[in-house]
């Protein structure tokens, strides 16, 4: 139920003053009440879609973060008073990247579940600012119904902006060619001519497929355009298929049968890249791009600070990594003290490895001297529970995890 600004309740001072310092409380949420709401927000059924995808995720992550501490700050400027909409532009941005995805309104299930964490620990903060019954009722009255109206009106906002988007998605060149690449990814049977003819690309060929994201922000789109041209350069060609996803997210095809060399994007760190591998035809368009999609969740997931991927790349970590606590103890079983260990001597390690135990090739690689590496082997044999010569399999799959995780985790 809406409340109209005429029947907004006002309390009496001294409840005023306690939402007051509740909320200078709530406007600095510790860590583990921020995850404890993100992981509330994605958990939902409804939201395994919005959760899949990284830059949805993130994007509901920093709305709801936003929408809680802008209520907590509305009320130490007003306690007790209804609190404003917050139409941000980051907000808006999340709004047209639920529709260009083809979600509705159920995707918003976020605000609600976030709530109820929300609630949860306000409960806790206003237990603890007193214990005068008559008190804390009417200061968790005001507060529930401060906090829900405040969901409900955010929530109406986003369904608005939601329409307006959708009714813009329906007009134009761009529409129509979201929603033919929309009906090919879902296998529906459009005729391949018609196709073609309005997407601008040829089907029967070669594909490459790449997905390219970045953070939100003013600068998003110029970026991902200018990696986009990188990429397609990369392959000595002009042409490429490209979909606007979201407004930090490009979906590209390229007409090539081989994935651009592409591992590092110096002028460009913000900007991110998972490639799928090359195939042919319609079968190979839709796979190249789940694969590549497959690669940028991973790359997600892990909070890789890989810049570029293929998913060859990263099909073995994908498999290593499917059980989180499984593959943490793999790791300490298997690297043990080499796993916080220096970046040069477990990347000599991963190096000789890869250069089939051969330590003169090893040096050559590193650009260093053949006496640096036997120093470093050695270290590292003093690190590992076993030397790497004698484990050498394992100890190869778990730098390789490791080389897709923070270099601090």
């Amino acid at each position: 139920m809406t409340v109209s600004l005429v029947e907004w309740p006002r309390s009496s001072a001294r409840v005023r003053e306690l939402l007051r310092r509740g909320a200078e409380i709530a406007l600095q949420p510790p860590e583990e009440w921020i995850e404890e709401m993100h992981a509330a927000a994605l958990g939902g059924v409804r939201m395994t879609t919005v959760a899949d995808d990284p830059v949805l995720a993130e994007g509901t992550r920093r709305t709801n973060l936003a929408n809680m501490l802008h209520w907590a700050a509305a009320n130490i400027h007003d306690p007790g008073a209804r609190v404003s909409v917050n139409l941000t532009g980051e907000v808006l941005d999340t709004a047209r990247d639920l529709v260009r995805r083809g979600l509705g309104e159920s995707s918003l299930d976020s605000y609600r579940t976030a709530q109820s964490v929300a609630w949860r620990r306000w409960m806790d903060i206003c237990f603890g600012l007193t214990d005068d019954p008559a008190e804390l009722r009417e200061l968790l009255e005001l507060s529930s119904l401060s906090i829900s109206t405040f969901i409900d009106d955010t929530v109406s906002a986003m369904s608005a902006r939601m329409e307006a988007e959708r009714a813009d998605l329906t007009r134009g060149t761009h529409a129509e060619r979201r929603q033919t690449v929309a009906l090919l990814l879902e296998g529906a049977p459009i005729p391949t001519g018609r196709a073609e003819s309005q997407l601008g690309h040829r089907l029967s060929g070669p594909h490459t497929a790449a997905v390219i994201w970045s953070d939100a922000g003013a600068d998003a789109a110029r970026e991902l355009e200018a990696v986009a041209d990188t990429v397609t350069k990369a392959t000595e060609g002009r042409d490429r298929l490209t979909v606007v996803a979201s407004a930090a997210t490009l979906w590209i095809w390229l007409p090539t049968a081989t994935a651009p060399p592409i591992r590092r994007l110096p002028e460009h760190t913000g900007v991110r890249v998972a490639f799928g591998r090359p195939g042919h035809g319609l079968d190979g368009f839709r796979r190249s791009h789940f694969q590549a999609l497959a690669t940028q969740r991973l790359m997600a997931q892990l909070a890789s600070p890989q810049q570029v991927a293929g998913h060859e790349d990263v099909r073995l970590v994908s498999l290593l990594t499917s059980d989180p606590t499984a593959t943490d103890e793999f790791l300490a079983d298997t690297l043990g003290d080499l796993g916080t260990a220096d970046v040069d001597t477990i990347e000599t390690v991963r190096t000789w490895i890869a250069e089939q135990c051969n330590t003169s090739r090893t040096a050559e690689r590193l650009y260093a001297h053949r006496n640096t590496v036997i120093r470093r082997l050695a270290r590292a044999d003093e690190l590992l529970p076993r030397p790497v010569a004698a484990n050498l399999v394992d100890v190869a799959a778990a730098l390789e995890i490791l080389r897709w995780r923070p270099h601090d985790h």
